[in-house]
Formats: C-alpha cells, structure tokens, sequence
C-alpha cells in the first residue's frame, strides 16, 4: 500500500524535485498558492499558509506522512530589520506550520506510523551573521520538533533537515550568476552548494520506514559545513 503524504508547498525547488522523483512511490498531496508546474500525479489544494484555513475534505483520512517547505531567505544586518521583519518570518516560518500542522494532526494520528518533517538551516547551529531573523523563527522550530517528537512518539516520528543554501528559486539573488556560485561553494567543505535532490534524497528517508528508529534530530544536510572546517 502507497503512502499518503500531505506537502505543504511544492510547486517549485525541493518539493517539486520530490515530487518529479517520488510521485510513483507515494500518494502525494500539495497545498500551496498555484497549481504551477504540478501534473495530475499529485492531488492538489489551493492554500495560502498565512491567509487560509486548509479544507481537509479531499485529503485521505490517513495520512503517513507531512512536510513543511514554505520558507525565508530574509539576510541582513540586525540594526536595519524592523519588528515586523521578524514578524513575517516568524508568520511564513513558524506559525504557518502550527497552525497547518493542528488541521491534520489527526488524520497523521489514525496512521501507526506516520512522519513530520520541518526544515530549520544551518545557520542555527553556525551562527552567521545577518542571519539573525530567519535563525531565529528556524530555531523556533527546533525547539517545537524536540517537544513534539516527546509528545507525539512512540506512532509519530518528527525531526527537522536543516540545510545550507540549495540552488532553489528561493535562493536565486545569491546564485544567480556563475561567481556567486562558485564563491557560495568555496564556503563548504565538499565545495559545492547543495541542489534540491540531495535534500528530496533526504526527505524520502525520514518519510520511509528506513529512519524508523529516527526522530527528535536536527539532520544536517548542508555539505559539512555545520561542523567542518572549509580549508
């Protein structure tokens, strides 16, 4: 039996390439704002995470899996951020999965084995400068995954990827020419950004039964740079 997996966002980037490489493998749902660039291999709800209520009606009563993508890339120096700047990443960050995340709780509960997966970066863990909005709403979420996988075990596994910069659109104005590209590589030991199958990779083995005995972890999928020394 194919699992059903609920995406929350997915039209483009990571979830999309999850989606062009698992779609056979499970059954997928996307909520997200358009319809744009997804085929009838997924089921498809329109949803806006900061404005929305999700209508549930047409998801599987049981669900195995769900993954949180929406996300910000909100770099600059502290001293020029506004409360609301932090407000808005807080929003698209961390209160839109809460608040995603209560309208299918139950449907992940009714599943003897279901999985949450978030996404953090690895600018919480490095401490980066200009970093300090976006760290703070993902660091947020490290915290909420750590209390959930407590809460929720032992039929609810949560655990958060947590990577460097990926070649998404979201990341386009930091890579968008070959020298941005290769200076953003240099900063990591392997030499090389990231690219949204290796984070895809990732998400189809936290959902599977392959990390059964995994939860409660950050999983650094970030080119070692949380941990090693570039040079």
């Amino acid at each position: 039996m194919k699992k059903n997996i609920l995406l929350i966002g997915g039209t483009y980037g990571i979830g999309k390439s999850f989606i062009d490489k698992y779609s056979r493998d499970y059954n997928l749902t996307v909520a997200s704002r358009s319809k744009e660039n997804l085929d009838d291999s997924v089921n498809y709800i329109k949803y806006d995470v900061l404005n929305d209520d999700l209508d549930i009606s047409s998801l599987p009563e049981k669900l195995h899996g769900f993954v949180y993508l929406p996300g910000s890339i909100n770099l600059r120096p502290f001293r020029s951020l506004s409360l609301e700047s932090f407000r808005e990443d807080l929003e698209i960050n961390l209160i839109g999965l809460i608040k995603t995340l209560k309208f299918v709780l139950n449907n992940l509960k009714k599943s003897e084995s279901a999985s949450l997966i978030f996404f953090s970066t690895v600018a919480v863990q490095k401490g980066m400068a200009f970093h300090s909005s976006v760290s703070a709403s993902k660091g947020a979420i490290e915290g909420l995954s750590k209390s959930l996988a407590s809460e929720l075990s032992p039929n609810i596994r949560v655990n958060v990827i947590a990577p460097s910069l990926v070649d998404t659109p979201l990341a386009n104005r930091f890579l968008n020419n070959e020298q941005k590209k290769q200076k953003a590589s240099e900063k990591h030991p392997l030499k090389k950004i990231g690219s949204p199958a290796d984070i895809a990779e990732m998400i189809e083995f936290l959902i599977s039964e392959k990390s059964s005995w995994i939860t409660g972890q950050i999983i650094g999928v970030d080119g070692g740079l949380s941990t090693l020394d570039s040079n």
